[in-house]
């Protein structure tokens, strides 16, 4: 039997190579079918193993799978050559700027809403004297340094990291991105100072071209002549003189450091109007020199914030000098935080229309400056009015010097005023705290510790919210406070409008107004309740063009606002104040319907006040007033008497939106929904409105006060009806609107129902509050 076959020999390979059509034949006779190498053969239309991706039956790639290969070699051939080509371009185009090359040859507007001037910044406001680098103390040299760019001698003239930020925040909307020292150079004596990538581009290769052709000396004595440091000076020089009266070289390292840190925001971080910020500044340049070696510990522990000079009253430029100049420098202020600096309101020939009523601000003037006229020289007075629909703000009264400090700007405890917050807190807490709740009124009385009292040592033995508001018992809104959670009245605050870094770890005393606001905070946070909890953030500028047409920034239309509560909440809290107008002697002629409350802060003095307030509204205009002084001592009219928040503010008040409002058409809240527990009774619109003439007739709405309560206070009116006439023709010159200081005097409260605020001291850092 044969055995088995034996397999066939290797296949001989050949060191000869295959051409043409011989090549081609042996590949297919080796893939019959397709497959090759022994595989089955592919599905019909598909080609077998050894496949090519993207390739086609003869293994070559196709055309589209080509084109596409191409373009992303071409494409990544000019991401690495277009930005050298770029550069190269810019490099030979770009002329290299020098101090003197500063660009501030164009005016800028600012108009009110309707568009007629406030404001015009004029190129003869520019005061600039350029002196060589020796002539500048190396202190400040190193001051400027450690504000602006620590690094500035050991880098390319360009931060590529700032670079970055400017990128992604272009893309994402924001502003900004940081820039060198050498960068903003560009940006001073070139006028571009647009947040754009282009602007950025620009800027990196005139950076880089600089530093090749100047050195970091060279720069750094060019910055320091062009930069803009406020009060119309350009360069360190002419800033010497303007805040210090001496010639930079004279200047300390105290002084040197406090220039250097107002560089970013000169207008708005000029001591004369922001103090406490530009003391911030201060520390954080110095503290800057120390980190980086320029200035001994013991040496920076020695320093004491310089003193500086006052601007004067004469602004020059076409820039008021009087109220107006706040408007323009708020707006100013405004332009920065969107953006906008003052290199470009300098030298783009901006137009920036306000949204300031002309009328209103002139009623807010008046209204002030009348009050104040014949009392003693060392009060101050702010006026904020914002419109609750919008946010636009109507009025902005920051003081009659408008190149001095801007009261409407500052920090103040509030008083009183703030225990709207601690009802928008309770109405919302998980039980709701209705108007008509009672709580006992009694004074004074030791809360989580702390002794509390009423103003004057009215007492309430079963008063309701709504009661206690219009008498301002302060034991009820501390105990509600407690309640609550001290952190929930703050939430509620911020939730209306009050900044969230503000109120911070608040105690009871918060029921009592003893966190810092600002005037302007007070107005938007009460127009959020006059809206129905609709909040719009206060704003001052509504458009801006450049001077060659470019819209630079525009609001649009109406923002619809945010709903931050319910709308009943809101409504609730409004009238919980209804009737606090009525009860002061401060409601408006035409009776209108306001809610409003006053509030004051107690001096450490016995018996004395340091900051007084009237915050209220209509539906259509939300206006806080605040009078105080500039060193915190206390406030007293021209007759000797403290002065209360329903006295010169709430005058002001009165006066203001009454003239405001005259001629407008009578808005009515909404409709009055209770929630949680009712008042006793409810006052109707038409009693209401009947009730509100101007303080002619003083009917008390009822809500849970017993006869005998009612009737005593009956009495009092009726008693001292002709005294009331008499002192408010003495005290009407006095700014107290009539009655404050006698109601203080019979032991009742300054609100006219009893009870101002006075928390006895809660050891929490509040100067205690009397309305």
């Amino acid at each position: 039997m044969p055995g088995p076959a034996a397999p066939p020999p290797p296949p001989h390979r050949s060191n000869t190579r295959r051409t043409g059509g011989a090549a081609a034949s042996a590949r297919a006779g080796s893939r019959p079918g397709g497959g090759g190498n022994g595989r089955p053969p592919g599905p019909p239309g598909k080609s077998g193993g050894n496949r090519r991706s993207g390739g086609d039956g003869d293994g070559r790639p196709s055309t589209r799978r080509r084109r596409i290969r191409n373009a992303l070699i071409a494409l990544g051939a000019l991401s690495l050559i277009g930005p050298l080509v770029a550069f190269a371009i810019g490099w030979l185009v770009y002329p290299v700027p020098s101090a003197e090359d500063i660009a501030v040859t164009q005016v800028a507007t600012f108009t009110y809403a309707d568009e007629s001037p406030l404001a015009t910044v004029r190129p003869d406001n520019v005061n600039r004297t350029s002196v060589p680098l020796d002539r500048v103390p190396e202190s400040v040299q190193r001051a400027v340094l450690s504000a602006e760019d620590r690094s500035f001698f050991s880098n390319p003239g360009f931060s590529v990291t700032g670079i970055g930020r400017a990128v992604i925040n272009q893309l994402t909307g924001g502003i900004g991105g940081g820039s060198t020292i050498t960068q903003q150079y560009i940006k001073v004596t070139t006028g571009q100072d647009q947040f754009s990538l282009f602007r950025k581009f620009r800027e990196v290769v005139l950076a880089a071209k600089i530093s090749k052709e100047m050195t970091k000396e060279q720069i750094l004595e060019n910055y320091l002549n062009a930069i803009y440091l406020g009060r119309g000076t350009y360069g360190v020089q002419a800033a010497s003189q303007a805040y210090f009266g001496k010639d930079v070289a004279d200047l300390d390292v105290s002084e040197g450091a406090m220039l250097a840190g107002m560089i970013q925001s000169p207008s708005r971080w000029d001591p004369a109007k922001n103090p406490d910020v530009t003391e911030q500044r201060w520390n954080f340049v110095l503290d800057g020199m120390v980190g980086e070696g320029w200035l001994d510990p013991a040496e920076r522990g020695r320093q004491v914030f310089p003193e500086w000079r006052e601007p004067s009253n004469e602004a020059g430029g076409g820039i008021p000098g009087d109220h107006r100049g706040h408007v323009y420098n708020a707006a100013r202020a405004e332009l920065e935080r969107l953006g906008i600096s003052d290199t470009e309101i300098n030298t783009q020939g901006l137009t920036v229309t306000t949204t300031i009523d002309p009328r209103a601000q002139q009623e807010a003037a008046e209204a002030v400056e009348s009050e104040l006229d014949g009392q003693p020289e060392n009060l101050r007075a702010s006026l904020v009015s914002v419109d609750p629909k919008t946010g636009a703000v109507l009025a902005y009264y920051g003081g009659a010097n408008g190149v001095g400090l801007d009261y409407a700007a500052v920090l103040k405890q509030p008083g009183s005023s703030f225990k709207p917050f601690v009802v928008a807190a309770g109405l919302q807490a998980a039980d709701p705290i209705g108007l008509g709740a009672t709580y006992d009124g009694s004074s004074p009385q030791t809360l989580a510790g702390t002794e509390v009292a009423n103003s004057e040592g009215v007492s309430c033995g079963n008063c309701s919210v709504k009661q206690a508001m219009t008498q301002s018992i302060n034991t009820i809104f501390y105990r509600m406070a407690l309640d609550i959670g001290p952190a929930q009245v703050a939430a509620a605050a911020h939730q209306a409008g009050i900044p969230e870094n503000l109120l911070q770890e608040p105690t009871g005393g918060i029921s009592l107004g003893d966190r810092e606001v600002h005037p302007m905070d007070m107005a938007a946070a009460y127009a959020t309740f006059a809206n129905d909890g609709t909040r719009h953030e206060p704003f001052l500028v509504t458009r801006v063009t450049a001077g060659d047409g470019r819209v630079i920034f525009d609001r649009g239309a109406a923002d619809p606002g945010e709903q931050v509560m319910e709308s009943g909440v809101a409504r609730n809290v409004t009238e919980s104040m209804i009737d606090v107008a009525s009860s002061s002697r401060i409601g408006l002629g035409d009776g209108r319907p306001t809610a409003v409350k006053t509030g004051t802060v107690q001096s450490a003095q016995q018996g004395q006040n340091n900051d007084a307030w009237t915050v209220g509204y209509t539906p259509s205009v939300s206006t806080a007033v605040w009078v105080g002084t500039d060193d915190n001592s206390p406030i007293q009219n021209s007759s000797g008497s403290p002065i209360f928040g329903r006295m010169l503010p709430g005058s002001m008040w009165q006066s203001y939106m009454s003239d405001m409002l005259s001629g407008t058409p009578v808005e009515q809240f909404s409709d009055f929904q209770p929630i949680g527990q009712a008042p006793v009774r409810e006052v109707s619109r038409a009693e209401r409105d009947t009730d509100r003439n101007g303080g002619g007739e003083q009917r008390e709405s009822e809500q849970g006060r017993g006869d005998s309560e009612r009737e005593g206070d009956d009495r009092n009116r009726d008693r001292d009806e002709e005294q009331a006439r008499e002192e408010r023709d003495r005290d009407r010159g006095d700014g107290d609107g009539g009655g404050e200081e006698r109601f203080s005097d019979r032991g009742r409260g300054p609100d006219g129902g009893g009870g101002g605020d006075s928390d006895g001291g809660d050891g929490d850092g509040s100067d205690g509050d009397g309305n």
